[in-house]
């Protein structure tokens, strides 16, 4: 509303909610801390669970930042930003959820610090800019060259993500073998560089079992049977072909009408179809294939003469599976069985399938230098494959990152310390206002090894008081060792990370925290449905409080 010559000019429809200058700020400072917050405690190897009940009564159990923000439901819009940071950091480099989330939380902490000094917002980006570049310089500098020839610290960089998994931990070791054989297995080789595509190593869980269960196939595992009993089981030495079109008579594309007069037209329609179906079969026994998986459907007749042919077939298989089979066998996927030959089939030492779990699935394996694999996960209930499938992904990502950039850095928060010294150092030569925003960018980096120390039992003070005096003395590898709750040097610990992991989890921080500081005016139009609710605060904040 303003005012034109005493009378009073709406401009916003009626109930729109409207929070200006500190107010703004404040309310969307509290927001973002309540959110960082809620997540904080799930930081680290002790850190907690959290159980997320969702409104039909399903049951999530994880201390992974990503699931528990997205579980959330969050409604403020400024929550939402939070879970974008945390979404990006997840897709980027699967690990550094929690990370990414606290460092934006505490960024804006130290913000409000400097608000109520009377230090203009602006100022305070400026000079969390500057720091987060200078950060960026830092890590680069500090980082060690890693490369898929050293299994030894791929292993570390993959133990280290899934320590922090509580249910699924002390599982560590086992699964992180697991992962890293995968990724050597579907790594190439390009311009001297280990190039890892994720997406061919399938991830696939069956309840039952324990999780040292788990176990890595080179090749490829499909969740699904065999069309046909009288197809044998097991396939020796198989030639592998993979089909996307329907083993099936295809209806007309357009509106056609056939007339049948007498029985024998009705026979010779029905054998015509046989006799294209048969045809069919032929071609793919033709080629010499003892295996095939269809994308599509495949008739019940087709069925029969794959069978008597002795031909192991699967329908309806995924696309995705289709081109791991493809990368994994190096056969080709066909789209027209009249272009169907022998170089067309991949091979596979054996095609089988087997009960898991009561659940009939077919195991490809044996395949000559796979480039795609299966990591299949046992467990004994339902929530800890689920929790050990997010601790293997979470694996997968971290190792495929470390070796994306070819740097890892220490754990256990020695980066983070280690930033926060050279930042100081680098505040006092900028000089200016900035520097205010510089130290206190500094100071909310350390909130993860304070936090790692809080897990751990120990006294948050004195434990940053003993990190700051070991790097100021150069030793740049020093942070809390969790499971022995002290302060030492975490390379000597094998407890190393990816340096992209740090890299995304500082810059999406940095990039949320700008962002929500420059806000000074909340103009919501709706008090439901996404928009700002009255007084600028969702009730209960989702049932977070600070």
């Amino acid at each position: 509303m303003t005012q034109l010559t005493g009378q009073p000019v709406y401009i916003l429809p009626e109930g729109a909610q409207r929070t200006l200058g500190k107010d703004a700020q404040r309310i969307n400072i509290l927001v973002a801390r309540a959110v960082a917050t809620a997540i904080k405690t799930t930081l680290g190897p002790k850190g907690m669970d959290k159980m997320l009940v969702d409104s039909i009564g399903d049951i999530t159990i994880t201390n992974d930042g990503a699931t528990i923000l997205e579980e959330m439901s969050i409604e403020h819009p400024i929550g939402k930003m939070l879970v974008e940071v945390a979404k990006t950091q997840d897709a980027e480099t699967g690990d550094g959820t929690t990370t990414a989330v606290v460092i934006a939380g505490e960024l804006l902490k130290k913000a409000e610090g400097l608000l109520d000094q009377d230090v203009h917002p602006t100022m305070i980006v400026r000079g969390y800019k500057s720091a987060e570049q200078k950060a960026q310089e830092i890590l680069q500098e500090i980082a060690q060259p890693i490369s898929i020839d050293d299994k030894e610290k791929l292993i570390n960089v993959c133990t280290t993500t899934m320590a922090s998994k509580g249910s699924i931990g002390h599982q560590k070791d086992h699964l992180s073998k697991i992962i890293v054989n995968a990724i050597i297995k579907v790594a190439e080789k390009r311009d001297g560089k280990a190039i890892v595509d994720k997406d061919y190593i399938k991830v696939e869980k069956k309840e039952g079992g324990m999780v040292t269960d788990s176990q890595l196939i080179e090749g490829i595992v499909v969740d699904k049977e065999r069309v046909h009993s009288g197809m044998p089981q097991r396939v020796e030495n198989a030639r592998i072909a993979l089909i996307d079109v329907a083993l099936e008579i295809k209806d007309t594309e357009t509106d056609a009408e056939i007339r049948i007069t007498s029985p024998d037209q009705m026979q010779a329609f029905l054998e015509q179809e046989e006799k294209m179906l048969k045809d069919m079969v032929d071609k793919i026994v033709e080629s010499k294939a003892t295996v095939m998986f269809c994308q599509k459907g495949i008739d019940d007749m087709a069925q029969h003469y794959l069978a008597k042919a002795g031909v192991f077939a699967v329908r309806r298989v995924k696309k995705s599976d289709l081109d791991k089979l493809a990368k994994a066998t190096g056969a080709k996927i066909v789209s027209s069985l009249k272009d169907l030959s022998d170089s067309d089939l991949g091979k596979a030492q054996t095609v089988e399938e087997r009960k898991v779990s009561g659940e009939a699935m077919t195991f490809v394996e044996g395949c000559t230098n796979p480039k795609a694999v299966t990591v299949l996960i046992r467990g004994g209930t339902q929530h800890v494959i689920d929790e050990a499938e997010r601790a293997v992904e979470d694996g997968i990502g971290s190792t495929t990152s470390a070796l994306e950039l070819g740097k890892i850095v220490s754990g256990g928060g020695a980066v983070e310390i280690e930033i926060a010294e050279q930042l100081r150092t680098f505040a006092r030569q900028e000089g200016g206002r900035a520097q205010l925003g510089i130290e206190a960018f500094a100071d909310a980096l350390e909130i993860i090894p304070r936090t790692l120390a809080e897990s751990a039992g120990m006294d948050s003070i004195d434990s940053i008081v003993e990190l700051r005096n070991q790097h100021a003395k150069g030793n740049r590898n020093h942070g809390i060792n969790v499971m022995a709750a002290k302060v030492e040097d975490m390379s000597a610990q094998n407890v190393i990370e990816a340096m992209k992991v740090k890299k995304q989890a500082i810059s999406s921080a940095a990039e949320a925290a700008e962002m929500i500081l420059k806000i000074d005016d909340i103009i919501a139009t709706k008090a439901s449905g996404g928009g700002m609710p009255p007084g600028g605060m969702p009730p209960d904040m989702g049932g977070m409080g600070m």
